[in-house]
């Protein structure tokens, strides 16, 4: 897949009828907590793992920044960008669902740049850190679960670095004619039945799940808001025929490695 480049944004459309308040998602993520993961790999058919790989393979690393991750759930990007970026350098991985983030800690592997990844509980659309700290500010699978995605996306923004990288990686909607529809079909009709079934919750999560992906705006609308957020030379590359997108874009300004 080639990427694409985002130019002359238009106004964002408001999101409408899906209950994405932050008391609703911070609980329904809490009680699908113990099986979250087996609940991803096993629904995506592993694909996940692929699809945060590539988004590894793309981070471009500041000498000496430190890096964070929101929306961080159970942890797997944060660990893996640990791993990218070595020993002695600062990793945040962060979310408001704290039933998320201890499952998160205990991925952490003595003598293993993993250990040094610090977890913390806070809210994505008032991130608890100072401006331009981090070189590279990511969000997988998250940002559509955020109330209000403008905020979350200035306020990734405001805490990178100049010079340094956002990106998302995100569910999409494939564009395929026939994987389009089978992909409809299975989010809709086969996700939800065998999701609530595996993960018992009240809150209906994989019902929400399909509703949040289809309500979501995606390609070039998202990455329109991401230039409407701060950032130049955003770019999407979809994955897995447009199942998922990687985007990216830059915090204007010099980067330093002070």
């Amino acid at each position: 897949m080639t990427s694409t480049s985002a130019t002359s944004p238009a106004a964002p459309a408001p999101e409408t009828t899906l209950d994405k308040s932050n008391s609703r998602v911070q609980e329904m993520f809490r009680q699908i907590a113990p099986r979250y993961d087996l609940m991803n790999h096993l629904l995506s058919l592993n694909i996940d793992k692929y699809w945060r790989s590539q988004a590894i393979k793309r981070l471009r690393l500041i000498p000496g920044k430190p890096l964070l991750d929101v929306c961080t759930g159970t942890g797997d990007l944060a660990l893996a960008m640990a791993r990218k970026a070595g020993p002695g350098i600062e990793v945040v991985g962060s979310d408001f669902c704290d039933a998320m983030l201890e499952i998160a800690r205990t991925k952490r592997k003595p003598d293993d740049p993993t250990n040094e990844v610090e977890f913390i509980e806070a809210d994505s659309q008032a991130l608890p850190f100072p401006s331009d700290k981090f070189g590279c500010v990511t969000v997988a699978f998250g940002l559509r679960n955020v109330a209000d995605t403008d905020q979350g996306l200035r306020e990734m923004t405001r805490v990178c670095a100049p010079g340094g990288q956002v990106m998302v990686l995100e569910f999409s909607r494939p564009t395929l004619i026939g994987l389009r529809q089978l992909y409809g079909f299975y989010f809709t009709s086969i996700l939800p039945r065998v999701g609530q079934m595996m993960a018992r919750n009240d809150k209906s999560a994989y019902e929400y799940l399909p509703k949040s992906v289809g309500l979501f705006q995606d390609g070039k609308e998202l990455a329109d808001r991401m230039t409407m957020a701060g950032l130049t030379n955003v770019k999407f590359t979809p994955l897995t025929f447009g199942v998922a997108t990687i985007y990216e874009g830059t915090k204007p300004g010099r980067a330093s490695d002070e």
